[in-house]
């Protein structure tokens, strides 16, 4: 496969322009979830659909999950497949085709919409999160189409609905509808995080669990304290002692994360009083905790329970909480066939000698890990991943579509 991975490399480079008119195509079409304001992906991957038949990918499934708030009811999960010499096993490459909302419009210098190019660089909403992986890995593929080139193994492309608020629509009902899809031996890449440099293989992923908390206790004026039990007060007093004392029960270090311990951040507070001169009968604040996998959620659960109880005797006050998410995650192993194939590849495509890490956030790495499937999650890029004036780095497109190329001849 020598001469024809150097003839691969060599087309890959010499077509940015199609890139740049596929991310523009893409970010055209708004891919938000219902939660989002939007109704679904179904144009955009219909926009999709088109350009990669005119492209000579023409071997596409839809699987199309039902969703009543969405564009025709449906939220759509297209499969591209790229006959390969062997087929004992596939090569999935899997990108999203949502996004998630522009957020503030003064803080934006484009229309986010429309997709402006500028010194080497793609601004607008999803060049990167998740259209620079989707651009590479059909890159790579459109590739071996071009040329006549059948790849090592079959590929598979998937363009998955539904990332952004939880994969209800895209990769979990896949998993849970067409199982029969995946193969224990397939090698799966999710080109949806990374670094500058391309060299971190993401295998695993911490632990998450969101806590909404309330605390009740007694109205009463502001002059007159002692007649009432300051919610506020006990909230957030049991705030800090959360972040404080899980903390310390839960201290163990794991330096293949960053940070490399748990954490326990209150985040989010609802509204109480709407005067400065009432103490608050009631007090509604929310948890964030990114925990290491050596610490279950319930070991964390029991000691929240043991905190809670602590406060209510303090301050005279309730304290109850309910969880809005909970998941835990198997890891890839560091020695597991996908690893060592994409490490081998990012070496042979770009000499870069490349590292294993975790993440404290959380992918459709998680959800697939837990069915038995090893992947990991690897890009080059800056993680301007929803913030305002969200970019790509063209050159990061061909790069991993390069090394994706690569991994494809293996």
């Amino acid at each position: 496969m020598t001469g024809n991975i150097e003839t691969l490399k060599t087309f890959i480079s010499e077509n940015r322009a199609e890139y740049v008119k596929l991310e523009t195509l893409l970010t055209s079409h708004k891919a938000l979830a219902p939660e989002n304001g939007g109704d679904g992906e179904l144009e955009k991957c219909e926009a999709l659909q088109s350009f990669l038949k005119e492209h000579g990918i023409t071997n596409l499934k839809r699987y199309d999950a039902p969703d009543s708030r969405a564009k025709n009811q449906i939220r759509p999960n297209l499969i591209a497949t790229i006959e390969g010499e062997s087929n004992d096993y596939s090569i999935w490459v899997m990108a999203h085709l949502d996004v998630v909302p522009t957020g503030d419009l003064s803080l934006w210098n484009t229309d986010p919409w429309t997709v402006v190019e500028k010194d080497g660089k793609l601004f607008g909403r999803g060049v990167e999160d998740n259209q620079q992986g989707l651009v590479s890995a059909f890159a790579a593929a459109w590739s071996y189409v071009k040329n006549g080139v059948k790849p090592a193994h079959t590929v598979k492309l998937l363009f998955a609905a539904d990332e952004e608020v939880g994969s209800k629509y895209g990769i979990i009902w896949l998993l849970e509808n067409h199982r029969e899809l995946f193969s224990k031996d397939d090698l799966i890449i999710i080109p949806d995080g990374g670094d500058p440099k391309g060299e971190t293989i993401e295998v695993a992923e911490k632990n998450i669990m969101w806590l909404e908390f309330t605390v009740n206790g007694k109205q009463c004026h502001g002059s007159r304290p002692d007649e009432g039990h300051n919610a506020c007060l006990a909230g957030s007093t049991l705030a800090v002692r959360l972040n404080s004392e899980l903390k310390k029960k839960f201290s163990k270090k794991d330096s293949m994360f960053t940070p490399s311990y748990s954490t326990f951040e209150p985040t989010m507070r609802k509204s109480n009083v709407e005067g400065v001169n009432i103490i608050p009968g009631s007090d509604v604040f929310c948890m964030d905790s990114r925990i290491l996998p050596c610490y279950s959620c319930d070991q964390v659960l029991k000691e929240i329970d043991k905190i809670c109880k602590k406060v209510e005797k303090e301050f005279g006050v309730t304290v109850s909480h309910k969880i809005l998410q909970k998941g835990e995650s198997r890891a890839t192993p560091k020695d597991a066939k996908v690893v060592s194939l994409l490490a081998s590849s990012i070496k042979e495509a770009h000499g870069i000698d490349s590292k294993v890490i975790g993440i404290g956030g959380g992918t459709v790495g998680a959800e697939l890990r837990n069915k038995g499937f090893d992947c990991v999650v690897w890009s080059t890029m800056d993680e301007t991943a929803h913030m305002p004036n969200e970019y790509c780095i063209i050159d990061n497109i061909i790069k991993d579509a390069v090394t994706i190329a690569v991994l494809m001849s293996k």
